[in-house]
C-alpha cells in the first residue's frame, strides 16, 4: 500500500480505533486520527486531529480537511446502558451523535470524493448488540443504524468501485469495559472463552481496506468468537 494513501480513523486515541490506526500505519497507510482525546500514537505517518465528534458541525469541518482520504474507518464510540425509563436522554443523544451523526457528516464529505476518484473504502465499527439486548436498546439502535447506512451508501457508490462495510465485534477487551456507567454489568464471554482483542478487529479492517477486498461491500461482518453459532 503506497504511503501517500490517506486513511481517516475516528476514535484513534484508544481501544479499537487505536489498534486500527496502528495496523494501518504498519500496512503503509498515512493515518489522520480524529479524536477529542490526546493522541497516543507517535509515528511519522500519523497526524492527530483534535475534534469533538459528538458535534456534527465539527466532524464535518474536520472531514473537509481530509477530502483526499482513500479510506474512512469510523471507530469512535461510547456505551451507555440503561433499561426503559432509566437511560438519561443526554446519554442516548450522545450515542446517536457520536455513532451515527458523526459518521454521516464525515461520509457526506469524503464518500462523494472517493466515488469521483473511483477509489475508496469505508468501514464502520458496529456491534453484535445491534441485534438487540436488554438494557442497551439505544446503544443497539445507534449501532443498527450503521448497518442501514452502510448498505445504503454501498448501493450508491458500488459502481464507482468504492466499498462500504460494517465490522461488528462481540465484547472486546478495551477501556470501555472500565466505564463507570457499566460497572454493574459483567460482559458475557463468547463461546471462544475470552473477549475479542482489538488487534483482531484491526486485522479484518486492514483486509477490508486492501485491494483484495474490492468485491466485499454492503456487509455486516461479525467478529463474535462463536456467539452467533447455534446454541
Amino acid at each position: 500500500m503506497p504511503t501517500e494513501r490517506l486513511a481517516i480513523v475516528t476514535g484513534s486515541s484508544s481501544g479499537i480505533g487505536a489498534a486500527i490506526a496502528e495496523r494501518l500505519l504498519a500496512d503503509g497507510w498515512r493515518v489522520r486520527g480524529f479524536d477529542i482525546a490526546p493522541p497516543r500514537i507517535a509515528h511519522a505517518a500519523f497526524e492527530p486531529v483534535r475534534v469533538d465528534l459528538s458535534d456534527p458541525a465539527a466532524a464535518e469541518a474536520a472531514a473537509r480537511t481530509s477530502i483526499d482520504a482513500s479510506a474512512l474507518v469510523h471507530a469512535a464510540g461510547v456505551l451507555r446502558v440503561g433499561r426503559l425509563g432509566e437511560l438519561p436522554a443526554q446519554d442516548a443523544e450522545l450515542m446517536w451523535r457520536l455513532h451515527v451523526a458523526a459518521a454521516t457528516r464525515i461520509a457526506d464529505v469524503v464518500l462523494p470524493a472517493m466515488a469521483e476518484r473511483r477509489d475508496g473504502r469505508v468501514v464502520l465499527i458496529g456491534s453484535r448488540v445491534a441485534q438487540g439486548k436488554a438494557g442497551r436498546s439505544l446503544y443497539a439502535a445507534s449501532k443498527a443504524a450503521l448497518i442501514a447506512l452502510a448498505r445504503s451508501w454501498a448501493a450508491e457508490v458500488v459502481a464507482a468501485g468504492v466499498t462500504v462495510n460494517v465490522v461488528s465485534p462481540a465484547a472486546t477487551q478495551t477501556a470501555m469495559l472500565d466505564d463507570p456507567a457499566r460497572q454493574a454489568e459483567t460482559p458475557n464471554l463468547p463461546p471462544l472463552g475470552r473477549l475479542i482483542r482489538p488487534d483482531e478487529i484491526a486485522a479484518l479492517v486492514g483486509y477490508l481496506l486492501s485491494p483484495a477486498a474490492a468485491a466485499i461491500t454492503g456487509q455486516n461482518i461479525q467478529i463474535c468468537g462463536g456467539a452467533s453459532l447455534p446454541k
